[in-house]
């Protein structure tokens, strides 16, 4: 069905959910339960998930003994590389008690862009969904190079969105909505609806990520306008408010997609565009 209101979540056919490093690591690391626990209750009503999850990077640091995110290259691939499979069996530990088998699927920004290899993310997650398997799909961290210092997986997840048609894109970060500045600074107000192709003029977003993610405001912005794009709606909210995200979207802000479902969705997927950010922390 084309997903267009808020209201109509609750019966959209498939879902992409994307949560960031700093919602599922460290003081966070609680909140994967919550995830899980509202992701098998969307899937139980009968609506298809793909999980894109920040993380592994997060996870590797402890044991690595190292107290923040490196900034070389080679170490924050060492990290991943440890943290990728324990991040996987955190989930798959959880949603065993919901009867669901995870599927892990390492993807970058530039396999999505290739035709073969698009083609071939395409058949593997339409696989996986239809055998009843959640897809967890994360940045390919341990190879990835350009995408470790500058991407991030808001971008990932719209790409994902657009790939498979996915009714709605839900964005979880421990901000609880877009604001019309960052939304420590006076005089922030939160932007409860955006309406199909509002260039929110006068609406400032900061770029800067939690110590360790990557993204910000700026790039949920526009990883949403990216999705909208190609058919799909958005809902921007915090991770503490997943279980009303996900089942009646009552939290957050709401992007509305500006072309019907499935539209742009097969169109060439170029990568979204980074806004130009302002001064100002906004975490991933």
């Amino acid at each position: 069905m084309t997903v267009r209101e808020r209201g109509e979540l609750a019966a959209a056919r498939r879902i992409v959910v994307k949560v960031g490093s700093s919602s599922i690591s460290g003081d966070n690391a609680g909140q994967l339960a919550l995830l899980v626990d509202a992701v098998a209750r969307t899937r139980v009503r009968g609506t298809q998930v793909v999980l894109v999850s920040s993380g592994a990077i997060a996870t590797g640091l402890p044991h690595l003994e190292l107290q923040e995110r490196p900034d070389d290259l080679a170490t924050q691939q060492a990290a991943a590389a440890v943290g990728q499979s324990m991040l996987m069996v955190r989930y798959q530990e959880r949603l065993a008690r919901h009867g669901i088998v995870a599927g892990q699927v390492l993807l970058t920004a530039g396999d999505l862009q290739n035709p073969t290899h698009r083609n071939n993310a395409r058949r593997a997650l339409e696989r996986l969904l239809g055998l009843g398997i959640l897809p967890i799909v994360n940045e390919n961290d341990t190879v990835a190079t350009h995408e470790i210092r500058f991407g991030d997986n808001d971008r990932l997840a719209s790409l994902v969105a657009r790939l498979v048609s996915a009714d709605a894109l839900v964005l979880l970060s421990d901000v609880d909505a877009l604001y019309t500045r960052p939304p420590e600074e006076p005089g922030a107000v939160r932007i409860p609806h955006v309406p199909a192709g509002d260039p929110l003029d006068g609406v400032v977003v900061g770029s800067v990520g939690s110590g360790v993610g990557t993204g910000g405001a700026t790039t949920k912005v526009a990883a949403a306008r990216y999705a909208t794009e190609g058919g799909t709606a958005v809902l921007l909210a915090a991770t503490a408010q997943v279980e009303a995200a996900l089942r009646d979207a009552s939290v957050g802000t709401w992007f509305e997609p500006t072309v019907p479902q499935g539209e742009g969705a097969q169109q060439p997927l170029s990568a979204p565009p980074v806004l130009p950010g302002s001064a100002g922390p906004a975490r991933a």
